[in-house]
């Protein structure tokens, strides 16, 4: 990934970052799913989710607060 972003959350479950993703949207915060799961055996692999450096530490706040994905 490119120097100024951030891994901030690595799950198994794609809907998982998307939900969050949408979420920092609603927050204004620019946020990337790279999806690394297996398509032959989707057991394997996670997905991640990438936000701008300089909005990494609010963006955990805002998931850390979320109570629904916790």
């Amino acid at each position: 990934m490119i120097d100024n972003w951030e891994k901030i959350l690595t799950t198994p479950l794609p809907y998982r970052a998307e939900l969050i993703k949408a979420l920092l949207a609603e927050n204004e915060i620019d946020a990337v799913v790279v999806n690394k799961k297996s398509s032959s055996y989707p057991p394997f692999g996670s997905v991640d989710l990438y936000v701008p450096t300089e909005h990494a530490i609010i963006a955990k706040l805002i998931i850390d607060n979320e109570t629904t994905f916790g």
